[in-house]
């Protein structure tokens, strides 16, 4: 895996290569290479969107997703489950539209929106996991004196671990693809050169940032597989 990503960050590194490369794609294009900045560059700005949108989702996600297995939280279970079902069928772009005339035409737009929308798979898988802990274990843990915090972070966290790191896998896979949008706010990423090509028919340009786009969310997944196998407990699998 760590072969893989170093191959990925030599390749998008070598913007010589992608001249080329696009140049023999498409002959009759006149500049078939997005000008405005170098795929390293994009890759990174994109990287740092989904990055900071994902940890956000993963940091109030989780702890969401276990408060509505609480006895403090069970009545705002559909509730929570709405909003977040909610916030995954609202179109990304029409959040950054409402978005905009309160956090201007920046990053944050882009990060808020995506953020929203990454939610349901993190909350919904942590409440799935967290549910399908057997009852009998959790009774096995009180006979043997462990508290409510105990319990949650020694023995339910780690049996739902792997259903979690699921969601968080989904989540952060599907933000890779849904941050080409945040170009519509000028945050930059690999969206720029998608809407450029788009808006100037230069196919050159769009290619060049799908495929980017598409092989970080190859090489993110494997890496996260591997992740969802690091934080399974042995024997759950």
């Amino acid at each position: 895996m760590a072969l893989a990503a170093i191959a990925y960050g030599v390749v998008v590194s070598q913007q010589g290569w992608w001249v080329a490369a696009l140049t023999r794609l498409f002959p009759t294009t006149t500049g078939p290479v997005f000008p405005s900045a170098t795929m390293a560059d994009l890759v990174l700005r994109h990287l740092a969107i989904v990055g900071i949108s994902s940890a956000i989702t993963i940091t109030i996600g989780i702890p969401l997703g276990v408060w509505v297995t609480r006895t403090s939280g069970r009545d705002f279970r559909e509730l929570v489950a709405a909003g977040v079902d909610f916030g995954q069928t609202f179109p990304p772009v029409a959040v950054l539209a409402l978005m905009m005339p309160i956090l201007g035409f920046s990053i944050r737009t882009a990060v808020v929106a995506l953020s929203l929308y990454g939610l349901f798979p993190v909350v919904s898988n942590t409440v799935a996991g967290l549910d399908a802990v057997p009852p009998a274990v959790l009774d096995s843990a009180r006979g043997m004196g462990m508290g409510k915090w105990r319990i949650l972070f020694t023995v339910e966290m780690p049996l739902a671990a792997r259903v979690i790191m699921a969601g968080v896998r989904t989540s952060v896979i599907v933000n890779i693809g849904t941050a080409t949008v945040a170009a519509v706010v000028g945050a930059g990423g690999l969206g720029d050169p998608i809407f450029a090509g788009i808006n100037t028919q230069n196919l050159g340009y769009v290619f060049q940032g799908a495929v980017a786009a598409a092989l970080l969310a190859v090489l993110a997944d494997s890496v996260l597989a591997q992740v969802e196998q690091m934080v399974t407990p042995a024997g759950a699998s």
